[in-house]
């Protein structure tokens, strides 16, 4: 019969065991923090969206600030915290936001909320949406929208199709469904370029020569449009 390990071999197993379970747990809290720290975020989205899903109509424009590295350099060009935009639509029972990210595709609204800087966001409507959006004009939005899914993200904001960034998205979607104009197309040389992040962040994409006459519509450009209002903050 196996003899009982004497007690100081067995208070040193203890030891050796506590700490080995420390150490694991050391390396294990950034990722299990994290972890949950998404899914507290992404519960206060989905009750934020749920008490809001009343007063949602399709075709509704959502802001907010993006999370994103390249976030600041447009707040900082633009002079506003909104960096990134979306096209909001019911799918069944769920709403989903139309948006170019990596690549142009359907999020649903809780998810989109829960990357927003603090799950703040802020919803905007055609002025005269009662009218403007029927069921055929709603149709000929999402068919733009349709055909434009899956392009790739377009870091450089340039004004083909072949790659899309989200305010590009939502004023191709409104020009081509509705031929509304929402804000105001631009240059890259009216935006102001003068803050050293965002000149870095130029460098980072363009090097030393700027595109500074390609057409360029900014999100705040169509958060001000006159031919919007806003239904809601949060």
């Amino acid at each position: 019969m196996e003899a009982e390990p004497a007690p100081i071999q067995l208070k040193a197993w203890l030891i050796i065991l506590t700490v080995l379970l420390s150490a694991t747990a050391f390396v294990a809290y950034p990722r299990l923090s994290a972890k949950y720290r998404h899914y507290q975020s992404h519960r206060a989205a989905e009750a934020a969206t749920t008490s809001i899903k009343p007063q949602l109509r399709d075709g509704d424009l959502i802001f907010h600030t993006s999370q994103s590295a390249q976030s600041q350099a447009i707040q900082l060009a633009t002079h506003s915290p909104y960096s990134h935009c979306g096209i909001v639509y019911r799918r069944g029972e769920q709403w989903q936001v139309l948006e170019a990210v990596q690549p142009v595709k359907l999020t649903p609204l809780a998810d989109w909320v829960a990357r927003g800087q603090g799950q703040h966001f802020v919803l905007k409507r055609l002025r005269d949406a009662a009218t403007a959006l029927t069921p055929a004009a709603l149709a000929r939005l999402q068919t733009e929208g349709r055909s434009l899914l899956d392009r790739p993200y377009d870091l450089a904001f340039s004004w083909n199709d072949d790659r899309i960034y989200c305010s590009e998205l939502i004023w191709k979607v409104y020009d081509r469904g509705l031929h509304r104009h929402l804000g105001t197309l631009q240059r890259l040389r009216d935006f102001d370029l003068s803050n050293p992040a965002v000149q870095a962040k130029l460098r980072e994409r363009y090097g030393p020569n700027l595109p500074l006459n390609e057409p360029v519509i900014s999100p705040v450009s169509i958060f001000n449009s006159p031919k919007l209002v806003l239904v809601l903050r949060r």
